[in-house]
């Protein structure tokens, strides 16, 4: 009788092999969030130079083909019919000043997100080189530019009160962050929880090919044009797009694509609803891919860098969202 283990040794055995030999263990039964991932990649993606080219050239010849046979029709219409053809020109000046508008106002839009652009950058300076005068001129700028916007006064009030107590560059940004941009940051992961929340249950409930595709790319959309209304940036319809680019451009420079630590538990949540329902393990990673589209559009449309209060959590937010689905209210 013996107290110990006994071993067997058993020659010509093969050796059992080590843990540093184990196979690594893939990602195959996670989803993967294939929605998101086709509008990351269409709306991140540059077009070329040659297909600008192509692009401009088609439209400056439609618009004189369009120009001149409009033109050739007016007047041959006038010659038969005076009257009939002096109201159809009537209606065509009507259509070119509409358009005229709608040019204006897309160009406004492109000046207002210029100028949300430009006070991001003076912010960045400001910190970086402590500069109490370059800190001032941002926050002047913050000011006029909320100046409209009458559920803002409260805060600018705040601000102007407590602006004089701020001796370097800092104190202040924080205090503008904190009196002038907390109420935004607050309702901009509203419009995100609310988007990721959308992203996640038409992936999951509808199963129409591409409608999770199209749904993500609406969405997101939407989300972006949000954000950048809410912070002061408002878009058009090419400013939106333009925004789009913008963000995903900023997704993939800063690497954000990657499942990052932020990211690793809504992860493993989808994993674990893929065991039940593949399409709901979708839902879930869309959902979060769509928040951190959300975050990015935060950073990228906020007019000062996110330095007092911390950048949001993409889990976080989705964990409110899709709570968000389940509420009574």
């Amino acid at each position: 009788m013996t107290n110990g283990p006994i071993l067997i040794d058993l020659e010509g055995a093969p050796e059992a092999p080590g843990p540093d030999e184990a196979p690594a263990i893939g990602d195959e039964g996670l989803p993967q969030g294939t929605a998101m991932q086709s509008v990351l990649g269409v709306a991140a993606r540059k077009p070329s130079r040659l297909g600008r080219w192509i692009l401009g050239l088609a439209l400056s010849f439609i618009g004189a083909v369009v120009s001149v046979a409009a033109w050739d029709f007016v007047t041959g219409l006038i010659s038969r019919s005076p009257v009939l053809g002096m109201a159809v020109a009537v209606l065509g000046i009507a259509l070119l000043l509409a358009v005229a508008i709608a040019v204006i106002r897309e160009l406004a839009a492109f000046s207002r997100l210029a100028r949300i652009d430009t006070l991001h950058k003076r912010a960045e300076e400001a910190l970086s080189e402590d500069d109490i005068e370059k800190a001032r001129a941002v926050t002047g700028g913050l000011m006029r530019l909320y100046a409209a916007r009458s559920e803002m006064d409260w805060a600018r009030a705040r601000f102007e009160e407590r602006q004089g107590e701020q001796f370097d560059a800092s104190a202040l940004m924080d205090l503008a962050e904190v009196e002038l941009l907390a109420s935004l940051d607050k309702a901009a992961q509203a419009e995100v929880q609310a988007a990721a929340r959308q992203v996640a249950a038409v992936t999951a409930i509808v199963p129409l090919a591409l409608a999770d595709v199209a749904a993500a790319l609406t969405s997101n959309l939407r989300m972006i044009r949000r954000v950048a209304e809410i912070y002061g940036g408002r878009s058009g319809t090419l400013g939106s797009w333009r925004l789009m680019r913008a963000v995903m451009t900023h997704l993939v420079a800063t690497g954000a694509v990657a499942a990052g630590d932020d990211m690793l538990g809504t992860l493993a949540g989808g994993g674990l609803l893929s065991k039940l329902s593949r399409r709901f393990g979708e839902g879930v990673v869309n959902g979060a891919l769509t928040a951190r589209v959300g975050v990015a559009a935060m950073e990228v449309c906020r007019p000062v860098p996110f330095t007092r209060k911390r950048r949001p959590s993409v889990s976080a937010l989705v964990s409110r969202a899709l709570a968000g689905l389940f509420s009574k209210g």
